[in-house]
């Protein structure tokens, strides 16, 4: 589970629909640099390249509408700023931009403040995230595991007898959703889950015609409920836990923070196992075998971590007082980018280019306070490596439909993820 944001509450907000009083605006730093483009979508190792090149560790970069903000690439210096809550923290509020931010921004859906654990600090941050944390501990790894098992045999054999799928929409996506759904206590199947997974990708990534705040509100109102039904009666699932836990949150504490678990589980997972799946159907390594390659499917699940990891960027961090940073001038109240992907090839922690699949040491689930918390990775693993290794167990001969040139990457600088697997295979009797 990475860090993620659900879609944006307009209930909450800049400092303007808070009160909170924004400090005065800073400067564009000389040589920034728009996260924006096709090309970068598509290939963002070459952006972030030429941006260390011609700015070192710590870059200035253009948001969407030209807003600045600073695009952290090194690992010591990521590994710092997620260290040090002290001067680089999660409440945006503190933003020194927001006189200039649109009320309909594309990225207000990640920094606009939300009451949920993730823009937390201190010790209600400590006091939100333990209930998480206990809540997750809970989970039975060998359950989740069977349970995973059980929603890939269902999935597959809704697409087993054509002989060609398309991954992304028939499986990648739609098995974390429906594992972390029952992880917190809904049933898998129904037309009330079913509802509740499409909102929930409706909020996470609308499509064209979609209403992401009209479905944010039916997840919130969905999760209401359900967090009413575990205080009558509490079950063995995550929801039960932190209703009970004895932090005593409220219920809609703990529902913003069942969407930021939720958030968290579903599309980074699903974008790990989509670019495990494409590594293994495409690298020399793994597809001489694919169902029992030269590689395990856990060391393509590691490197795809290093080299392709789900989260590419994250908004962010805010700087707490002026401070220095890859020796840059870092003002208060600016807006850092967590650049996750650049850091995780830091040719500072790889001179020769090389990235040993064995090594687990990248920030793919930052770190710090606001890490993921555990055993969170770990319950991502398992939904990750089931749903790989059960889809290459029962079929075999698996392969891509389309040449590898042909996979596209949908067109964010966010997050890393194919736009569709289109494969194809010896159809199963059905």
């Amino acid at each position: 589970m990475s860090t993620s944001s659900p879609s944006f509450d307009p209930s909450f907000g800049s400092p303007r629909a808070t009160g909170t009083t924004a400090p005065s605006g800073c400067p564009v730093a000389p040589g920034a640099v728009r996260l924006s483009g096709a090309s970068y979508q598509q290939t963002p190792t070459e952006l972030y390249r030429s941006l260390r090149r011609e700015h070192g560790a710590v870059a200035p970069v253009l948001l969407d509408g030209d807003v600045p903000a600073w695009l952290v690439l090194g690992y010591a210096e990521l590994s710092y700023v997620t260290t040090h809550d002290e001067l680089f923290a999660r409440d945006s509020r503190r933003w020194n931009q927001w006189e200039t931010i649109p009320p309909d921004w594309p990225l207000l859906p990640f920094v606009g403040y939300q009451p949920s654990v993730l823009f937390t600090e201190g010790d209600e941050h400590r006091r939100r995230a333990g209930v998480i944390t206990e809540a997750l501990e809970g989970v039975d790894q060998f359950e989740l595991a069977r349970d995973c098992r059980r929603i890939a045999d269902r999935l597959i054999a809704e697409f087993a007898g054509s002989g060609r799928t398309e991954l992304m929409s028939s499986y990648v996506h739609a098995l974390p959703m429906r594992a972390v759904v029952q992880m917190c206590g809904m049933p898998v199947s129904g037309s009330d889950t079913q509802q509740l997974v499409d909102d929930l990708r409706i909020s996470l990534d609308a499509g064209e015609g979609d209403d992401p705040v009209a479905a944010y509100g039916r997840v919130g109102d969905r999760l209401r409920q359900l967090v009413k039904d575990k205080r009558a009666a509490p079950g063995p699932d995550v929801t039960s836990r932190m209703v009970t836990h004895e932090a005593g949150l409220t219920d809609e504490e703990i529902v913003q923070d069942l969407i930021s678990v939720i958030a968290a589980a579903q599309q980074p997972t699903a974008n790990w196992i989509c670019n495990s799946l494409r590594l293994l159907l495409t690298d020399e390594r793994f597809a001489v075998n694919v169902s029992g390659g030269r590689l395990s499917v856990g060391e393509a699940l590691n490197e795809v971590l290093w080299l392709d990891t789900p989260t590419q960027n994250f908004i962010g961090r805010w700087a707490v007082r002026d401070t220095q940073l890859g020796g840059r001038h870092i003002r208060a109240g600016d807006c850092l980018v967590l650049g996750i992907a650049a850091a995780n090839t830091d040719p500072e922690i790889w001179p020769e280019a090389y990235v040993g699949a064995e090594n687990s040491a990248h920030l793919s689930f930052s770190g710090g306070e606001h890490r993921c918390p555990y055993p969170a990775p770990l319950l991502a693993d398992v939904m990750a490596r089931t749903a790989v290794e059960t889809l290459l167990e029962q079929l075999p001969d698996l392969m891509l439909a389309v040449e590898p040139a042909e996979l596209t990457w949908r067109p964010s600088i966010w997050m890393r993820g194919l736009s569709a697997l289109p494969v194809q295979f010896s159809p199963m009797a059905q």
